[in-house]
């Protein structure tokens, strides 16, 4: 005659919660590490290609023109980068001169996009004097406008009177992590253009 089947020990049943424990946890490490190595949220990254005033006139000892400035945003993350709220400001002075807002858009995960911002700067006073007679040249270049990869000068020259204005921009929005995690991501870039009062041409600039 056969034993009758016993049901299992709790030292068996406690084992096994045990076991899925410690699976669990191990899961949980192993889906941290991918995230924070594959999928963790990185700025964009905004590089000023070029930046030109189609239009510059003075009069009066007052200025105005029209800034034009190009620039790539690359979006590192493994997930579609959403913007908004962004903005472009350009300053003389410590004051604000100019002022646009980003239309908003997307940047596809990986990719890079190009963008465009024209727009016309009222008439605005010079400072009571205009920076002093700039030299062009190597040194110029070293270290100053054109260091970093920005435009810069190899044939020294002097140039006249020069005026300076700062871009400053301003890219903020989300990405959605697996679909499920949305993160908040900005970034910001700040350029110095230094312009020629005689003709308006960009001598440089440096971000």
């Amino acid at each position: 005659m056969s034993k009758p089947h016993r049901p299992p020990s709790g030292r068996t049943n406690l084992a096994s919660c045990i076991v899925a424990t410690i699976f669990l946890i191990f899961l949980v490490i192993i889906i941290l590490i991918v995230f924070f190595t594959v999928f963790k949220p990185k700025d964009p990254k905004i590089s000023v290609n070029s930046v030109q005033l189609p239009s510059f006139s003075v009069s009066n000892n007052s200025v105005n023109f029209t800034f034009s400035q190009y620039v790539s945003v690359k979006n590192p993350n493994r997930a579609v980068f959403s913007h908004f709220d962004s903005t472009l400001q350009l300053l003389y002075s410590g004051s604000q001169i100019g002022f646009m807002f980003i239309p908003a858009g997307k940047i596809d995960a990986g990719r890079t996009q190009y963008m465009a911002a024209t727009f016309a700067v009222e008439s605005f006073p010079l400072s009571a004097s205009p920076d002093a007679v700039v030299n062009v040249g190597p040194a110029f270049n070293d270290g100053g406008f054109g260091g970093g990869g920005q435009t810069g000068f190899n044939n020294g020259y002097r140039v006249g009177p020069t005026m300076e204005i700062e871009s400053r921009i301003h890219m903020a929005g989300r990405v959605r992590v697996l679909h499920i995690f949305t993160h908040h991501l900005e970034t910001k870039v700040g350029c110095r253009v230094v312009i020629a009062v005689s003709d308006g041409s960009v001598l440089g600039f440096h971000c």
